[in-house]
C-alpha cells in the first residue's frame, strides 16, 4: 500500500490518539495537501519542526497499527463479506439453473442482506 494512502487511513483510525498538533498537522499534509512550508506558515513554526512533528505522528500511527491491527482486521472483514457475497450469488446463480428451490434463494438473500447491513456500520 502506497505510504500516504496507508498513513491517510491510520489517521482514520488512530487520529483521535494524536496530540491535537500532531492531529493537525497530518490532516493538513495528508489530508489537505499543503506542503511543509505551507504548513510551517500558517502555523508559525519552521518547516523542520512541521516535518518533525508528522513524522512522529506517522510513527506513532503505524506503531499503533502493529499493537491493535485495527486497519488490518477491518480489511480482513471487508475481503470475507466480499467472499460470503460472492459465494451467496453463486449459490443463487446456481440454484436458479438446477434447483429453483424457493429455500434456498430464501437462505442466499437472507445471507447477502446481512452481509451487506454489516459492512454498513
Amino acid at each position: 500500500m502506497a505510504k500516504n494512502l496507508e498513513i491517510s487511513i491510520l489517521f482514520d483510525f488512530y487520529g483521535d490518539m494524536l496530540t491535537d498538533k500532531q492531529r493537525n498537522m497530518v490532516e493538513y499534509y495528508y489530508n489537505d495537501d499543503l506542503s511543509l512550508a505551507e504548513i510551517a506558515e500558517n502555523e508559525g513554526i519552521t518547516r523542520q519542526g512541521v516535518r518533525d512533528s508528522i513524522k512522529r505522528a506517522e510513527s506513532q500511527l503505524l506503531d499503533m497499527e502493529d499493537r491493535l491491527g485495527l486497519a488490518r482486521r477491518f480489511n480482513e472483514m471487508k475481503s470475507g463479506f466480499e467472499s460470503i457475497r460472492n459465494a451467496a450469488n453463486n449459490i443463487r446463480e446456481y440454484n436458479g439453473r438446477y434447483g429453483r428451490s424457493r429455500d434456498i434463494e430464501e437462505c442466499a438473500v437472507r445471507i447477502l442482506d446481512i452481509s451487506r447491513h454489516l459492512c454498513e456500520l
